[in-house]
């Protein structure tokens, strides 16, 4: 089994900064994927920003203002949110689609949820 475990969300104003953490745990021969999701309420699950092997990518809503960067020793993954506007607020996932031997595919997994409210 993996675990993920997220932290680092809160309450920010607009335009303040927040970086959120999540770390993968259990069995883990290597991630292939992983990244962030954020979901508000009366809208769909979105992609916010994803890192693998390849390269990074972003929605189109958080470019030039989120950074997504990954500790492979660590089996880490971190988003640095700057400039947040209210629009941002959402329960925010961690996501890593994760294989745990040579034998074995890729699974998906899920952290439990960060909630991060940006509001004056």
């Amino acid at each position: 089994q993996v675990q993920l475990v997220e932290s680092g969300g809160g309450l920010v104003q607009p335009g303040g900064s927040l970086r959120l953490s999540c770390a993968a745990s259990g069995s883990i021969f290597s991630i292939y994927a992983i990244g962030w999701y954020r979901h508000a309420p009366g809208r769909q699950r979105e992609l916010v920003a994803a890192a693998t092997s390849g390269g990074t990518n972003y929605a189109d809503s958080v470019k030039g203002r989120f950074t997504i960067s990954r500790d492979n020793d660590k089996n880490t993954v971190y988003l640095q949110m700057n400039s947040l506007k209210p629009e941002d607020t959402a329960v925010y996932y961690c996501n890593a689609a994760v294989r745990s031997s040579i034998i074995t595919g890729y699974f998906d997994y899920w952290g439990q949820g960060t909630q991060v409210t940006v509001s004056s």
